[in-house]
């Protein structure tokens, strides 16, 4: 995949100044994208998260062993396919260094194939550390190129490194500007999470190859109101503002009992209902008085339809983005 060149805006993020680490502890935020119109271009970073600890083992006998602990601990692969640890390695690659022996030890605290990007926190948490182990050459807007194109698209993979919400656009020469957006403290995050998974491959394929231009003007016309929407805190334009026809229409049929628990949460007060990511995790945006109420009644409308939910939170914007800590080394990326 070709790279993208990246310029990130609005950014505070401060560059980590090392001499090389054999160990260091990668925390990566869950996020949330694709959000109501934005698809494939607005994410933002939760206060869920992945570890990932890496160990340099000169003397091992082998060059790579993994530890995984957490929910779903027995479902991540632990050899050489690894997505953290192929992350990891590219990390290297591009700095055409040879990849050390390493033990890694995850904690998983996102869910996999739920819409939270899981696979965002691996690569963003594999690049990371093999940055530091390396003595952290990289910039910022480096690891962000070498993030999205592993991942293919920036929604996920930028607000898991940076924080806050972000949004990414592609120009004509395929290079992409990144910009920080405000969020309104009023407006909070809920994420319903079910016990079903949804790959992105399966929810891309059920998208379409081309869409008609009243539905292109509707959406990017929404997307504009969101904007301001989360800027401002306005919930009567935020409830309008999630309105989209590029994905959401389609991919929530792979999805039981949408529906219902939207219209639940919306009698609950909540400002609007959209997909989290490619699914099949629900993201409501609400006042955060209101939040806990909505978060139940969300559970309680899926299991009345069949769905077991995995789990109901009211979480919060994370506006660090990825963190680590070393030998020597502890802050922002």
């Amino acid at each position: 995949m070709e790279a993208i060149t990246l310029t990130a805006v609005g950014s505070d993020a401060v560059g980590i100044d090392a001499v090389g680490s054999n160990l260091v502890k990668v925390s990566v935020p869950a996020t949330t994208a694709n959000i109501g119109p934005g698809f494939d271009c607005l994410g933002a970073a939760l206060t869920r998260y992945n570890t990932f600890r890496f160990t340099a083992m000169p003397d091992a006998p082998v060059p790579l062993t993994i530890q995984v602990t957490g929910a779903e601990f027995d479902r991540v692969v632990t050899d050489e396919s690894n997505l953290v640890y192929k992350a990891f390695c590219a990390g290297f690659a591009h700095l055409q260094k040879p990849v050390p022996a390493v033990h890694l030890a995850i904690d998983l605290g996102v869910p996999l194939a739920r819409g939270l990007g899981s696979s965002s926190t691996a690569i963003v948490g594999g690049l990371l550390g093999a940055n530091v182990l390396a003595g952290s050459p990289l910039s910022l807007a480096e690891l962000a190129q070498l993030a999205t194109a592993l991942e293919g698209h920036p929604d996920n993979v930028v607000p898991a490194l940076m924080g806050g919400c972000r949004l990414a656009t592609v120009d004509d020469v395929g290079k992409s500007t990144i910009c920080e957006l405000p969020w309104h403290s009023r407006i909070v995050p809920i994420v319903v999470v079910p016990d079903f998974e949804l790959s992105t491959a399966a929810a891309r394929q059920v998208l379409p190859q081309q869409y008609d231009r009243a539905d292109a003007i509707y959406t990017a016309g929404h997307l504009g109101l969101l904007l301001r929407a989360l800027e401002t805190g306005n919930g009567t334009w935020l409830a309008t503002a999630l309105g989209d026809r590029i994905h959401v229409p389609y991919r929530k049929a792979l999805i039981p009992g949408y529906d219902s628990v939207v219209a639940a949460a919306l009698a609950a007060g909540a400002y609007g209902v959209t997909i989290s990511g490619a699914g099949p995790t629900l993201l409501a945006l609400a006042d955060p008085e209101r939040a806990s109420a909505i978060a139940l009644t969300m559970a309680t409308a899926w299991n009345a339809v069949g769905v077991t939910v995995v789990s109901a939170e009211v979480l919060a914007l994370d506006r660090r983005g990825a963190t680590v800590e070393g030998d020597g080394v502890m802050g922002r990326v």
